[in-house]
């Protein structure tokens, strides 16, 4: 009986790991090309934007919490960060114009990414508004947004050293957003596992009201998440405005998916206070993984749409027999 459990924890533990090196191993077998320095960066660098949204997404159902809107976000941010770059602020009634560097740009696109993510918090705990309908909304309301702040059109024309942060390779030909997407989730997993802020994440998921007892700001932490959650796909919103070398309305759009399954193939339960960044990653890993794969070997776009619904049903079956054990 001692062996039958630990072999079931085991499996539980580890079963995205495992999916993934089964996953890795049937398409080495049967997808010619599959196994090529190319197409494991080609891999890493489609993933890296999703890495992103999914480490915000992750914080958000570790608190037993939703996020919709992350895709607009990004959208939104994207063409703030475009709008600065190219056309600056023009504030009429003082007759003034101001210019944005890369790196101003860059800032007002994540400190408005932040804000809206503040905002969806905020509603979801000042006016207890579910978390389901807070973001759908915010989903709407950014893609609006974005779609009057463009007129509906790209905003292209970035410049060179704004497009090479997402199609620069400037270590041992590695992307930049690579290395954009492995800095953010080393420092959410030290934010989850070293800090405080962590600890109260996993313990308002794990159950609010003994949370709520024990002295902890819920609504806070509540807020933080979604802020940062905000700010992420803000930095999604830059990694992909900055490889296209534009910003388009219609950017993002269902970004907030693939986010969602990343962290749920990951082993993150949707009930919250269980799960971790690095589940995340081996997720979105999967889900980069599989698409490549099912591309090579040419099946049809709308049978691999099928598939990843099967993965992700699966995944949410595996969490929810995990859950009532």
């Amino acid at each position: 009986m001692s062996d039958q459990f630990d072999f079931k924890s085991t499996l539980s533990r580890f079963h995205s790991l495992i999916a993934l090196i089964l996953m890795i191993t049937a398409f080495g077998l049967f997808a010619e090309g599959f196994f090529t320095l190319n197409n494991c960066l080609t891999v890493l660098q489609q993933i890296s934007v999703n890495i992103c949204l999914s480490v915000g997404m992750t914080l958000i159902i570790l608190t037993g919490g939703i996020d919709l809107s992350v895709g607009s976000v990004l959208a939104f941010s994207g063409a703030i960060m475009a709008g600065m770059l190219k056309s600056g602020m023009e504030l009429e009634g003082l007759n003034l114009y101001i210019g944005f560097t890369v790196i101003g740009a860059i800032c007002g696109g994540i400190l408005i990414g932040s804000s809206l993510g503040l905002f969806n918090g905020f509603m979801i705990t000042r006016f207890r508004v579910p978390p389901f309908v807070a973001t759908l909304a915010m989903l709407t309301i950014a893609r609006g947004a974005t779609k009057l702040y463009t007129g509906g059109e790209a905003i292209t024309g970035l410049g060179d050293n704004f497009a090479q942060i997402g199609s620069g390779r400037l270590i041992l030909g590695i992307p930049n957003q690579v290395f954009i997407a492995a800095l953010v989730v080393g420092i959410a997993s030290i934010l989850l596992t070293k800090t405080r802020f962590g600890r109260h994440i996993y313990a308002v998921g794990g159950n609010e009201e003994a949370a709520k007892l024990s002295g902890l700001n819920v609504k806070r932490i509540k807020i933080m998440a979604y802020s940062i959650a905000g700010a992420l796909s803000a930095v999604g919103g830059l990694m992909l405005t900055s490889k296209l070398n534009s910003a388009t309305p219609v950017a993002g759009e269902g970004y907030e998916l693939d986010s969602i399954a990343a962290v749920v193939i990951g082993g993150t339960s949707l009930s919250g206070g269980r799960g971790s960044v690095w589940g995340t990653v081996l997720g979105a890993l999967i889900i980069g993984v599989l698409n490549s794969g099912l591309v090579i070997m040419g099946v049809d776009p709308f049978w691999q749409k099928v598939i990843k619904g099967f993965v992700i049903l699966l995944a949410v079956v595996i969490d929810r027999l995990n859950s009532d054990e």
